[in-house]
């Protein structure tokens, strides 16, 4: 009996297989932070104390179920590249730009964390979206515009908390 190797298919898209691995690249990145991002998210939501507890308790609670929700949607488009999504808290770690606090921090810079990791996603995203227009890679590019959106709005919100 002789064994046959199992050729995957080529994916032959309209993208070229050097950039396909470019954004999928870029989205590992933008998967790491944002599960890094959700991690710290959802740890603030468990552990937020003081005078703004519950506004802060539940607005960390739509923030964390936001960012769960997209993590399948970015993971999702590396594999349609034909890449593997990173999917361990060391690929996360070495991905992700944003760095998590090493104590339980106090309620306003909890705030302030995410704010900055907002604002670090954001810019992941936005390096994304240019490696995607730059491949004519619409489906990523949409992903990008709307994560933008999301992030940039988000930062926005917890900023005027600090204010």
């Amino acid at each position: 009996m002789s064994q046959t190797a199992v050729v995957a298919p080529r994916i032959d898209i309209g993208i070229s297989d050097a950039d396909r691995t470019a954004v999928a690249g870029g989205l590992s990145k933008l998967l790491a932070d944002t599960y890094t991002l959700y991690q710290m998210t959802h740890n603030f939501h468990w552990n937020v104390t003081g005078p703004m507890f519950n506004t802060l308790h539940t607005m960390f609670m739509t923030q964390y179920t936001e960012l769960w929700n997209s993590i399948d949607d970015v993971a999702e488009r590396i594999r349609a590249l034909g890449h593997f999504a990173p999917g361990t808290y060391r690929d996360f770690n070495q991905l992700s730009s944003i760095e998590e606090p090493v104590n339980v921090p106090e309620a306003l810079d909890m705030v302030r964390l995410l704010v900055a990791g907002h604002e670090a996603v954001a810019r992941t995203a936005r390096e994304t979206f240019a490696m995607a227009d730059a491949a004519n890679d619409q489906p990523t590019a949409d992903l990008m515009t709307q994560r933008l959106d999301i992030h940039e709005k988000t930062a926005w919100m917890l900023r005027s908390i600090l204010q």
